[in-house]
């Protein structure tokens, strides 16, 4: 065999090892890229109440997460390909699309890893007070033992995560039964704040409620490294009612355990320091003080669990851009020895560390549209594939496909789309904002790769023909349009929404927004004529692109 030879079976896709991952492994890795606890509620529960906290953490399994887990189920039976998320919209709406989706969810990891980081070294400093050198030290020490965990392949990434799972969930669940055991108040009572209405109940906790069931697509970034792939849509089933357990039962039993009215303090630190309270606090108002000591640590342990899973996940992304030539080609670099995509490792952890240095509050704020973008792709991909590969065959094929037919497919598909936009229409006018300035980031960087590194036609030119004039696949032009069309069109019609819900009804004060809290007004206006903008010259790219396409096709004919 020649060097050549070699080379290609050592890198891109194909140069990844596989490994014999169990159901219980799946359920554990996934369980930490979705939950790892139910830290987070604690902000939800003064901001909705504690009855609309408990009703939304048991709504949302059912119309959220059990749909986008069958989704997730159903296209990572049929196609258990590396990449997940993007391959399905790929196949289903042409490269153009399946980069959308890939960027968003990648960018999506880059962005957030380093909160994880950032709260462990709070979460520590609380314990031990610790100079800034000595806060920057443990953020590059725990970067470097999870870098390393993950340069050893997937499988150790699995086992490291059942051990931290595991402590999690006995910790929750001490949690949930010492607060049984000493039930004193109604948890839901109030089912809102004094003054709210049902639209600031809901406001108030959906996207927090969409976040903490956020994160089963990801899984499937890491399919093509598992031998068997068909163990991924049993370990969702099971992973998925693990994870509203560890959120519902430990939050009723909390809120029962306390003093009628503490609710109003619960805090994502309560319970280790000062006055505010959290799940810690059940175990320290019954068990002692040192087992604030003792949670403390597994909040600790569970940044670390979702720090090492998605370290996995995310490094799969531009990995399996670049191996399709749509991202630079030295991030397809697979090691000899244990087969995995060393670059995107060392790569995603060298951005964390300086990300993990800075305030990034902006930087999650624009995080949370590319979420909810990934989240409307990924039904229209399972509507669109299901014409393509019907669902005779794949039953005929042993693979999962959703249950109830078309009336189910419609309520797997169409929640996850309703929940998605109503959540990035609550969040706010500067999230909305931040949101859509940081998602056109897109549409630029296929452009420049595609131009640049030849994109699915390199592969396979007869299925993916390229335009000789723009240089994109065919059909782009028409693509980038319907693109600036749908970004506008939220961005133009949203604005009308959020200035009645946020100015005219809510009356909201600049305090309740985290950015351009003096400049909301002119922020609308920028919504409003630059949406305007952007569904004119969609509409014209659009047009523009059939006739163009029409011609290339005569020519090429």
């Amino acid at each position: 065999m020649s060097q050549n030879q070699t080379q290609a079976h050592t890198h891109g896709v194909a140069g990844l090892k596989k490994h014999d991952i169990r159901v219980s492994g799946i359920v554990f890795m996934l369980y930490c890229l979705v939950a790892a606890g139910a830290f987070g509620i604690e902000e939800m529960i003064p901001e909705a109440g504690p009855g609309m906290t408990l009703i939304l953490l048991i709504a949302f399994p059912i119309v959220w997460a059990y749909p986008i887990s069958n989704l997730v189920a159903e296209l990572g039976s049929v196609l258990p390909s590396e990449g997940g998320v993007y391959v399905w919209a790929k196949e289903a709406f042409g490269e153009f699309w399946g980069f959308q989706a890939g960027w968003w969810g990648t960018v999506s990891t880059y962005i957030t890893n380093g909160v994880y980081v950032a709260l462990v070294a709070g979460y520590v400093t609380q314990m031990i007070p610790m100079s800034e050198v000595a806060v920057h030290a443990l953020k590059i020490g725990m970067i470097l033992i999870f870098t390393v965990i993950n340069l050893m392949g997937l499988k150790e990434v699995g086992r490291v995560s059942t051990i931290l799972s595991i402590l999690i969930v006995l910790a929750f669940a001490l949690v949930t039964v010492v607060g049984l055991l000493n039930w004193q108040t109604n948890p839901m009572d109030p089912i809102m704040p004094e003054g709210y209405s049902i639209v600031d109940g809901i406001g108030g906790g959906i996207c927090i409620c969409v976040w903490m069931y956020c994160g089963y697509e990801c899984i499937s970034n890491m399919a093509g490294e598992v031998k068997n792939p068909q163990v991924i849509p049993k370990g969702l089933m099971i992973a998925m009612p693990l994870v509203a357990l560890t959120y519902v039962l430990p939050t009723l039993a909390g809120l029962a355990s306390l003093p009628e009215g503490s609710w109003e303090n619960w805090t994502t630190d309560g319970g280790f320091s000062g006055d505010t309270i959290g799940y810690a606090t059940v175990l320290t108002a019954n068990l002692g003080q040192a087992w604030g000591y003792i949670f403390l640590v597994i909040a600790i342990v569970s940044q670390c669990a979702i720090f090492n899973t998605y370290l996995a996940s995310g490094s799969r992304g531009f990995f399996v851009l670049a191996d399709d030539n749509l991202c630079p080609k030295f991030l397809v670099k697979v090691s000899r020895k244990r087969g995995v995509p060393y670059v995107g490792i060392l790569s995603l952890s060298v951005v964390t560390l300086i990300l993990a240095q800075s305030d990034f509050t902006t930087l999650v704020s624009a995080e949370v549209v590319f979420m909810l973008a990934l989240y409307m792709i990924l039904p229209l991909s399972v509507i669109k594939l299901r014409k393509t590969i019907p669902v005779e065959e794949r039953k005929a094929r042993g693979l999962y496909v959703m249950r109830g037919g078309k009336a189910g497919l419609v309520f797997y598909a169409g929640a996850p789309i309703v929940i998605a936009i109503i959540a990035l229409l609550v969040n706010g006018t500067d999230y909305l904002c931040m949101g859509l300035i940081a998602i056109s980031t897109g549409p630029i960087a296929y452009i420049i790769f595609k131009r640049l590194y030849g994109g699915m036609a390199k592969n396979d030119p007869e299925r993916y023909p390229v335009n000789k004039k723009t240089k994109l696949a065919m059909g782009d032009t028409i693509r980038i349009g319907v693109y600036l069309i749908i970004a506008g069109a939220f961005a133009f019609l949203g604005q009308f929404w959020l200035h009645w819900y946020e100015i005219t009804w809510g009356e909201w004060e600049p305090s309740d927004y985290d950015m351009f809290s003096n400049s909301i007004p002119q922020v609308l206006e920028a919504l409003k004529w630059g949406g305007l903008i952007a569904i004119v010259i969609g509409i014209v790219l659009a047009l523009a692109g059939r006739k163009l396409e029409r011609k290339e096709n005569r020519l090429q004919n």
